[in-house]
C-alpha cells in the first residue's frame, strides 16, 4: 500500500493519492473555508468505511442482501489536549433489509471485535463502542 501527498495550494490543502488513482482532498479543518477532510475525520471514514465492507461480505456470505446500510460516527477528543487524539468512537449502523436480527448483529460484531484493521489498530488507543439498528429498530 502506498500514498501519495502534494500540497495543492499556499495553505493547507493536500492531494492525496493511491497506487490506483483515488484522490482524497486533506485539508486543515480550522481554516475558513476547508475543501477537503481533515485528516482525523479520515480516520472516522475508515472505520465506518471498514467494518462497512466486512459487514456486507458477512451477510452476502450468509445469503443476506442489505437494501441499505448507513453508519453514524462519532469521534471524541480530550480537549486541550497535545496531540488530541481520539478517546473515544460510536459506530451506530442503520441496516435496512430482510435480514434476521440475530445475524445482522453478529455481522457487526464479528466485524468490530474481529475483522476490521481499522478498528483492531484503532482499539489500541480509544474506547469503540457500537450499536445496531434493524429496520428502525434496535438491536440488542
Amino acid at each position: 500500500m502506498k500514498i501519495s501527498l502534494r500540497r495543492i495550494n499556499d495553505s493547507y490543502l493536500f492531494e492525496t493519492k493511491n497506487e490506483r488513482g483515488d484522490i482524497v482532498l486533506l485539508d486543515n479543518k480550522s481554516e475558513e473555508d476547508p475543501r477537503g477532510s481533515s485528516p482525523m475525520d479520515m480516520i472516522l471514514r475508515g472505520i465506518a468505511g471498514c467494518s462497512s465492507i466486512d459487514v456486507v461480505m458477512i451477510l452476502r456470505k450468509q445469503h443476506h442482501e442489505l437494501q441499505d446500510l448507513r453508519v453514524e460516527v462519532e469521534g471524541f477528543r480530550e480537549d486541550g489536549a497535545i496531540p488530541n487524539v481520539f478517546k473515544k468512537i460510536h459506530l451506530e449502523f442503520i441496516l435496512e433489509g430482510d435480514v434476521p436480527p440475530a445475524k445482522a448483529k453478529r455481522a457487526v460484531e464479528l466485524s468490530m471485535d474481529k475483522y476490521c484493521s481499522v478498528a483492531k489498530m484503532l482499539e489500541k488507543a480509544a474506547e469503540i463502542s457500537y450499536s445496531v439498528q434493524l429496520n428502525g429498530e434496535k438491536v440488542d
